[in-house]
This record gives C-alpha cells, structure tokens and sequence, in this order.
C-alpha cells in the first residue's frame, strides 16, 4: 500500500457541516496535507520539544492540522485535554508553546479575566487600567514597526506576566484564533495584556489555513497574509479566490459542486466576500451565502432557522443573528393581521404589534413556541433570546429587496439596539 501511494491520492475525505445541504465530502490528498503541514511548521518554527495541545473535535481540519499533521511532522508532543471544562486547568499542567482557540473559547477566557479583576481593590484596578493602556498601545506599535512605550517593560512585569502565568501561557509562543473571524474587541483585550492572537483564515477545501498571522507579522481586525505559494485574487463581484497546492481535489462523488467551486483555472471560490490591503493583509467583509459562524465555529444557515420561526402564528418575518456572536438571537416582527387572534390566546390585552411587542404576557407566548421550534434543532442552532419588532420590515425603510429578501446589514444597522440587548 504504502509503494502504490501517490502525492495527488485521496488521504483523507473532510465532511463539511451541511447546514447549506446534505453534507459534501472533501477530499485531501496526500500532497494537499504534507503540503500545508511543511509550510506552518515553518512559519511557526515548530519543533520536537515543542508541547501542543488537543482539545476541539479532530472532525474540524484546523484540529487535525494543529493535533495531528504537525505533530506527525516535527514529533512535537501532543497532550489531550481532559475535556473542554478543564482546559484552563489543563494548559497550565502543560504549558503549551502553540494554543489554537476558536473565538468562544479566547471569549471565555476573556470573561474569566475580567471577572477576575472585578474582584480585585481600587488601587490593583488602577494598575491594570494603566497597564492595558500601556499593552494596547504597544501592540498596536509592534504591528506598525515602531517603539513600544518606555513603560511596557513594567506593564509586563507587574501585570502582563502575572496574566500569563494564571493562564498557562508562560512559554506560549502562539496564540491563534481559528475557525470563525475573532471580533477585533476581543483581540484587543489580549493584545493589551501583552498577548497577541494571531488570526487565521482558511476552510477545509483549502486543507485548513490560506492566510496566516506570525507575531513579526500580524494586522488586529485582519486575517494574516496568504501562505507563501499561496495565490489569491478578488473577483469583480469582491469574492476570494484561492489557488495553490493545498487546494482540495474535490468533493467524493459530487463532481457538479466541484465544477462550481474550482473553476477551469483551479481558482477555488470561496464564497467569502474580502479585501487585501496594500501590505497584503486579508480581511473578511461578508459572506456570500450569508452563512452564520458563530463565536464557537459552528455554521449556520439563517434561512433555515428563519423559515422555521415564521412558522409561529404570530411572526410574519424573522431575522436569526449570531455571527461572530456566543449563540443565535432572533429579531421577530409581529403579523399585523394575526396579532389581535394571536394576543387573545395568550390573554394579552394587545391590539397592536407595538402593544403586542410591549406586553410580557404576549412575549412569553411566543417564548414558548420559539422553545418548542428549538426542540427539532442542534443545540448550537438554538435560537436563545429574541426580541419582538414593533413594525414591520420594509423596502420603503431599505430593509428588504424589491423581492422582499432580507437586506441584513441594513436590519442590524436599524436594530443595533434591540440586537447588543439580547447580547448583554
């Protein structure tokens, strides 16, 4: 077996989530994988006495990247976290030198921080608050080429190391955010403390990572620098296009999505709407599809769930949020036609769907129905809170498109309040 191999066989078959469909194989080949292990190896100049450590699900191809391909290439030693509860108390045993996280879990580790310092007296508050000042302004110094503050050396000493030594992270060399964009507010938390989480973007057709983050060469709010023999290119319609040796061999017995995602060129669409900026740093704008990613890597189809919601008496359009974000919420606008019908079952006094939005009484109605609609669904597809709209959306407001598809930037523009609630 091992003689009749050949680089461009398929070494191992990826499944995709299928949240947009039925789930699509993709296959790696033996090049795609020495390939892409070969080039972070180098970039992060991983060795055998490096220590790693694994703990997302080797389903995911940045697992199996971070857990399995490197370790196989350098014989750095891989520990298994005892579960996802123990990870804090697991990268302190180990103290790693390469930490991958997807955002939610730099988003809890963010959480512990500060509710750690809340705790702490006026003057410890103090420290910190001038200390973070200090960190931010340096890392965002150390990005453009220039002198820290004179006064980092101290932030570090009397805090930065201090954090780092809670955490486990004494001898992290890198700190890497995967899987779903990091929100720029959560990068700058770690960077005042003197830890930079360096992005990465890639997707399992493209064998993991694409664009890559290294301490001498990071951007907050941008996803890194294509790999080296990685090209890339924006499309006239702002999608990214991928094309290199990592670029998947297709999808197992579908050869039509194949032909739709690798053109004649070998370009890969990604589906992803991007810029590159003048230093050839890549930031994500939009997303074709309008997948939701959320904080924890999940992906989510929003139509799917919204389909679902309007199929509750009382909502005539729902709008699912979530991307970037810990869970799913929902913005619920009330049927102006059913709303009266709607109330009396639930022995609201509502006339109106302003009425009808105002009242917990109708809330907790549909409550009950969102939770009975949430039975059928993955946990992290769960739409945990929403909120009721007291209008409608429209086209007069630009919110729907003259074929009353949802415009959702425009949405969370007008309802950037009613959102961060249900967030806060």
């Amino acid at each position: 077996r091992v003689a009749g191999a050949r680089p461009d066989d398929v070494c191992t078959l990826i499944y995709t989530s299928g949240t947009t469909g039925d789930p699509k194989a993709v296959m790696l080949t033996h090049r795609n994988i020495s390939w892409i292990a070969e080039k972070i190896v180098e970039l992060l100049d991983v060795t055998a006495e490096d220590r790693l450590i694994s703990y997302l699900p080797l389903s995911h191809i940045a697992e199996q990247i971070a857990s399995l391909y490197i370790s196989m290439a350098t014989g750095a030693c891989v520990h298994c976290a005892e579960s996802v509860d123990k990870l804090g108390e697991n990268l302190r045993e180990v103290k790693t030198h390469v930490i991958l996280g997807v955002p939610r879990v730099w988003e809890k580790i963010q959480a512990g921080i500060q509710a750690a310092g809340a705790q702490n007296p006026p003057l410890k508050k103090k420290i910190a608050a001038w200390a973070r000042k200090t960190g931010l302004a340096g890392g965002y110094a150390d990005q453009k080429g220039q002198s820290r503050p004179w006064a980092y050396p101290l932030a570090n000493r009397l805090v930065f190391s201090k954090v780092r030594e809670k955490l486990g992270m004494t001898e992290t060399r890198f700190a890497v955010a995967s899987a779903a964009p990091l929100a720029v507010e959560t990068q700058e938390f770690f960077l005042s403390l003197g830890i930079p989480i360096l992005d990465i973007w890639g997707m399992s057709e493209l064998t993991g990572p694409a664009t890559i983050s290294v301490p001498s060469a990071y951007r907050t709010g941008r996803s890194g620098r294509p790999l080296p023999g990685t090209e890339m290119k924006i499309a006239d319609d702002g999608e990214l296009l991928v094309r290199g040796p990592h670029v998947f061999k297709g999808y197992y017995k579908n050869e039509e999505v194949t032909r739709e995602t690798i053109d004649t060129e070998g370009w890969l669409h990604s589906g992803d709407v991007a810029e590159l900026d003048d230093d050839g740093f890549l930031r994500i704008t939009d997303r074709k599809k309008e997948l939701i990613i959320t904080a924890g890597g999940k992906n989510i189809a929003p139509q799917f769930l919204e389909g679902k919601l309007k199929q509750i008496p009382a909502v005539s359009q729902a709008v699912a949020v979530g991307d970037r974000r810990p869970y799913v919420v929902a913005l619920l606008a009330i049927d102006p036609t059913r709303v009266k019908e709607e109330a009396e079952k639930a022995g609201s006094p509502a006339k109106t769907p302003k009425e009808a939005a105002d009242c917990p009484v109708f809330k907790a109605w549909v409550e009950k129905q969102v939770e009975e609609m949430n039975q059928s669904l993955a946990r992290y597809e769960q739409i945990k809170r929403f909120a009721l709209l007291p209008n409608e959306l429209t086209t007069d407001a630009d919110e729907l498109t003259p074929t009353m598809k949802l415009k959702r930037r425009v949405i969370h523009q007008h309802c950037a309040e009613a959102i961060e609630s249900l967030y806060s």
